[in-house]
């Protein structure tokens, strides 16, 4: 029986894209030589250092993720470049695998899937590499199999107390835009992010954020590159412009999407994921399931990992809630293929947004026959409510002082 209403897209990423940004992309496409375009252009490159929080330039490809991954790669390394990467999930592997493929020696620190990258592992590793031996630094931001937040400002320390040259490249694509993220501030070389979770836009843009350090590596660079050289890109961007046909549309899309977050804030979008996160992990503890991040201070604003019950299996359970709720929750990848579901909170999602996502898999693990106990979705309600006194008694307390 076909459902009533909007379907409800839970996973953590794509995000569900407003009404504001589909109508700002329904547009003719114009000339990409045009003066119009270059103003299109200059704005976008603009707005996007302001969301990288840089100065430095921001390349905007017409890619997924994975290119952008890739662009990162070939700039700044060379075959045989040993680098220091951490196993903090899915993600993590896929992009341990690609620099292999690239013929990168990387280092591949183990982890559990259930904890961001650690920055005194990473710190005792390079005080042990007296001789530089390693390249770069590589971490994931966000881990969107597992749910944790990987302190990118601790690994910055972590390089600095340590005085290696090492680059360091960040993978943020399902956080920019949701998590504080400091590109300039935490002296990051080359920051990847995607245009289909924070800034709640359609797959097809990848994005380098990049440093004067990052540039100087890519001359050196003995990769073969054309598509992804980030000097063929920067040299037509300076006029708002693009070496190749860009994703015009998507790039209107890109607009309407930076003005949104502008007119929000930065902070306010941040402090709104954290506020929906502790929510769902409220609602998640309260039904007797476990988050699948172990430690507090990575838990992800962005999405919620949870463990199914020894015997239960998630994909069965994902299925139920589609069928029933009309609702898409994220499937467990790698590892916990089938062990996991993922509950997304990213980008266009507000409390009632939430409260509905959060009723549909309490009623699916009635339906489906998952030991929990109820009320769940009220406890994430009480949680809402509380921040909002917290902050404002915080604040009094600031007036007072």
């Amino acid at each position: 029986m076909p459902h009533q209403g909007r379907h409800f897209l839970h996973i953590p990423g794509p995000s569900p894209i407003p009404d504001r940004v589909l109508r700002a992309m329904d547009m003719p496409i114009i000339d990409h030589r045009s003066a119009q375009f270059a103003e299109l252009a200059k704005a976008v490159f603009r707005g996007s250092q302001t969301i990288f929080q840089t100065t430095g330039p921001v390349i905007i490809f017409p890619s997924s993720g994975t290119g952008a991954w890739e662009a990162a790669i070939v700039n700044t390394l060379s075959p045989g470049d040993k680098v220091l990467m951490v196993e903090t999930g899915h993600f993590a592997t896929l992009w341990r695998n690609m620099a292999v493929r690239w013929g990168i020696d990387v280092e591949f620190m183990p982890g559990d899937w259930r904890h961001g990258a650690d920055p005194a592992a990473i710190e005792a590793r390079l005080a042990q590499d007296s001789s530089h031996a390693i390249k770069a630094v590589m971490v994931v931001h966000n881990e969107t199999s597992t749910g944790a937040t990987s302190r990118v400002n601790e690994i910055r320390t972590a390089l600095d107390k340590t005085g290696h040259p090492a680059l360091l490249l960040v993978d943020t694509i399902s956080s920019l835009g949701s998590i504080d993220y400091r590109h300039d501030e935490w002296k990051v070389d080359v920051t990847v992010s995607c245009s289909q979770k924070g800034f709640m836009l359609p797959p097809g843009l990848g994005f380098n954020a990049i440093s004067e350090k990052a540039r100087a590596a890519a001359k050196t660079s003995k990769m073969p590159r054309s598509y992804w050289d980030w000097e063929e890109m920067l040299k037509p961007n300076a006029n708002g412009f693009f070496p190749y046909t860009p994703a015009t549309n998507l790039l209107y899309g890109l607009r309407e999407s930076i003005t949104m977050l502008m007119e929000e804030g930065l902070e306010s979008v941040f402090a709104r994921h954290k506020r929906l996160a502790a929510a769902a992990r409220a609602a998640v503890t309260h039904w007797g399931l476990e988050v699948l991040c172990q430690n507090p201070a990575e838990y992800s604003p962005v999405l919620t990992a949870v463990l199914m019950p020894p015997g239960h299996d998630a994909d069965q359970f994902r299925k139920v809630v589609l069928e029933t709720s009309n609702m898409s929750l994220g499937s467990g990848l790698g590892k916990v293929a089938g062990k996991v579901f993922r509950i997304g909170h990213l980008g266009e999602c507000n409390e009632l947004t939430l409260l509905g996502a959060l009723s549909g898999v309490e009623m699916g693990l009635a339906k489906a026959g998952i030991p929990h106990r109820s009320g769940g979705v009220e406890v994430a309600i009480k949680t809402l409510e509380e921040p909002t006194l917290a902050n404002a008694q915080s604040h009094l307390k600031v007036v007072k002082n």
